[in-house]
């Protein structure tokens, strides 16, 4: 668990750079062998590499994802329902390992 200062998270890759690379990371292990490997790694390269983690407050993370994400879900090969709910959860993933490295959870 590392100590978190909501306005440290402003410079977040300065001061959390290897604590977001770790709960991008961990959610991505806990998905293999759940979905296609194919899938995840178009996920993690084509939208999440993208993405924007954000501390809402109260212990509370978002992931923000990319504008045009809905070009890039149709650019997945693979049914653009079943790329979303793998986003879906690789987002929920990610937001609960940012809350526990972060000692919220």
């Amino acid at each position: 668990m590392t100590d978190f200062d909501p306005e440290k998270f402003d410079e977040k890759y300065v001061h959390y750079f290897e604590e977001l690379e770790t709960a991008y990371s961990n959610a991505y292990d806990q998905l293999h062998g759940e979905y296609p490997s194919n899938i995840l790694r178009a996920i993690d390269r084509q939208i999440l590499a993208e993405s924007e983690p954000v501390y809402e407050g109260d212990g509370t993370f978002r992931v923000a994802l990319p504008d045009d994400t809905d070009d890039r879900i149709a650019a997945v090969p693979a049914e653009a329902d079943k790329v979303k709910a793998v986003l879906e959860e690789f987002v929920t993933r990610i937001e609960s390992e940012l809350r526990s490295l972060f000692g919220f959870a």
